[in-house]
């Protein structure tokens, strides 16, 4: 498989370039971007063969198979409809799109087509993530009834791209929409938004925000997410059950740091995985989807209802949901 990186965004290097490397089968084969001398500084430190003038020529280079897409939030949705247009396989780094409009929009297309969309919600596809999944809903300590999940990560320079409305940026969309994918994940199932509250750092750009959700059956959850709060680096869940709970330190980059434990009626023990990275798991996963219709947990349904969440948390806090950059 022949990916092809559409910008030289500073994920790219852990998210396909470095994990293509311990990988068979898979090769990063070109980049493009708008500044052509970023893009050749970009392939030479990376080993990238060719470099394409424009996101629209590498769309149309028949050697490329997939596209990664790392592009600003707001543009996420045009350019994986392109890619699919084109014929390209498309891993599209979170959030999926500018909004829940824009998704189904996407996986329109992509329903009408023969290609693999993923959304690169990597710490998914990690040992860390499987195992508290299958604990939760596994009965093992009884049917959850609260979740929380936390991400705060500071974003401090204010022409981050993070940081621009027109961009689609904001805290929920950049950071939030881990702890959102993990409760819906640890559920198993989709959630309303109760309430929410958020702090803005500039009109429109949320900071911190925080919400509640519920289930059906009554299972409750809480996530929060900040660039940018007192609460300066935190990154984790609770999983309450009937019989127990679950804790986590660090599931969305577990490959760095982390600590899993768990309180059942047996006593408390703790598990650990290896520091494999989560980019190798993903990018594994994709490959295979790609090679051999391998199933995987972030398509474009569940993109889709993720952005549905996201979109209501800025509703319920008095905010307008993202739009995509024109």
């Amino acid at each position: 498989m022949r990916i092809g990186i559409l910008g030289a965004a500073r994920i790219a290097p852990p998210a396909v370039v470095r994990p293509a490397r311990v990988l068979d089968g898979v090769e990063i084969a070109a980049i493009a971007s708008r500044d052509r001398a970023r893009a050749e500084r970009f392939a030479r430190r990376h080993g990238i063969g060719t470099v394409h003038d424009d996101y629209e020529t590498l769309l149309a280079d028949d050697t490329v198979d997939a596209i990664y897409n790392p592009l600003p939030n707001g543009l996420h949705g045009r350019w994986t409809i392109a890619a699919l247009e084109a014929g390209k396989h498309v891993l599209c780094e979170k959030p999926f799109a500018a909004n829940a409009d824009e998704a189904a929009e996407v996986a329109a297309i992509a329903a009408n087509t023969d290609r693999v969309v993923m959304e690169a919600f990597h710490y998914r596809y990690h040992p860390l993530a499987n195992r508290l999944v299958e604990i939760a809903r596994s009965g093992e300590l009884g049917a959850v009834t609260h979740v929380e999940a936390w991400m705060c990560a500071p974003i401090l320079p204010r022409k981050d791209i993070r940081w621009q409305l027109a961009l689609a940026g904001g805290a929920t969309m950049d950071v939030g929409c881990y702890p959102i994918h993990l409760v819906r994940s640890v559920v198993g199932a989709e959630p309303e938004v109760v309430r929410a509250s958020a702090r803005e750092r500039v009109a429109g750009v949320d900071r911190w925000l925080q919400a509640e959700l519920a289930f059906d059956g009554g299972a409750t959850a809480r996530i929060t997410a900040s660039m940018l709060s007192r609460r300066l680096v935190a990154l984790g869940a609770m999983i309450r059950c009937e019989r127990g709970d679950i804790r986590v330190l660090n599931p969305f980059v577990p490959q760095l740091f982390h600590r899993l434990t768990i309180h059942g009626p047996d006593g408390t023990r703790r598990e650990r995985f290896g520091r494999t990275a989560t980019y190798v798991y993903q990018l594994r996963a994709f490959a295979g989807a790609v090679a051999h219709g391998e199933p995987f947990p972030t398509g474009v349904d569940d993109a889709v209802a993720n952005m549905r969440v996201i979109d209501a948390c800025y509703l319920a806090a008095g905010m307008a949901p993202r739009q995509p950059t024109i």
